[in-house]
């Protein structure tokens, strides 16, 4: 939903929010807004696509989105989102593309405090100060790389679905490869080409993308590694430190978390 849709179309406004509950499954379909947008999730897990790349983004984590970007988000679980929209004047100092930031104890407070306000009046000088804060957090908020850029061929696009729908499966690459209609020596080809990776370390980051959103919503380190396709914990430690810079314990959060 925009900031448009809300019933409000008082322009002096330019924070605004949205609070929804979403069941697993559901799906906000592709759609885009004049607005830059801070989407959270308090609970659950959301899938966020845009124009070639697709982000995992679980709890303790937030998408940014810049103005005008086509973008889809499929639920996980339920999902808590909490969602920011930040005019042009607010967001013209923050990035410019789509990317995952840590949404750290302090920034998840401040947006839920936001929320209860439903929009930031800048003529208000507290109002003004909270906005000021806010853009503040976001833009210090350490980024962590939770995309997958997706090929354009269907046939490597329909392999590349197989490995974030079943990270945990092991078939060898050669027997899915025949599941598409394509040789393994053309999809290798493809994510080459088209991801900038080879197919093996595409693979292994949706693996590991997937058992950091499983950390984010409460699975312990040996339950993330084997959801993964890990045969072992410290093999998956090693891999996730490679891949993030830390270890699974930094994203783990408790498994019973605040929805409100």
């Amino acid at each position: 939903m925009s900031p448009r849709r809300q019933g409000v179309s008082d322009e002096r406004f330019d924070v605004r929010t949205l609070a929804s509950t979403y069941p697993d499954g559901f799906a906000l379909h592709s759609h885009h807004h004049q607005w830059a947008q801070l989407v959270y999730a308090r609970s659950g897990v959301m899938h966020v696509a845009t124009p070639g790349q697709v982000f995992f983004v679980p709890p303790t984590r937030a998408i940014w989105i810049p103005p005008e970007v086509e973008h889809r988000i499929d639920m996980k679980g339920e999902v808590a989102m909490r969602t920011v929209y930040l005019s042009g004047r607010r967001a013209a100092r923050l990035p410019r593309s789509v990317g995952a930031i840590e949404v750290s104890p302090l920034l998840g407070e401040l947006i839920a405090h936001v929320l209860s306000y439903g929009m930031l009046d800048p003529t208000i000088a507290e109002q003004d100060r909270l906005a000021g804060v806010l853009m503040d957090l976001i833009a210090a908020a350490p980024g962590v790389d939770l995309a997958l850029p997706l090929p354009r061929d269907v046939r490597a696009r329909r392999l590349a679905e197989r490995f974030r729908e079943m990270p945990a499966q092991r078939t060898r690459l050669k027997e899915l490869a025949a599941e598409t209609g394509a040789s393994l020596r053309t999809l290798q080809r493809l994510f080459s080409e088209e991801t900038g990776v080879p197919i093996e370390t595409w693979r292994q980051k949706a693996r590991l993308v997937h058992s950091a959103a499983a950390l984010s919503s409460g699975a312990s380190v040996t339950e993330a590694a084997l959801g993964s396709g890990y045969e072992s914990p410290s093999a998956f430690i090693a891999a996730f430190r490679r891949q993030f810079g830390a270890t699974p314990g930094k994203f783990r959060t408790p498994r019973r978390i605040k929805t409100s």
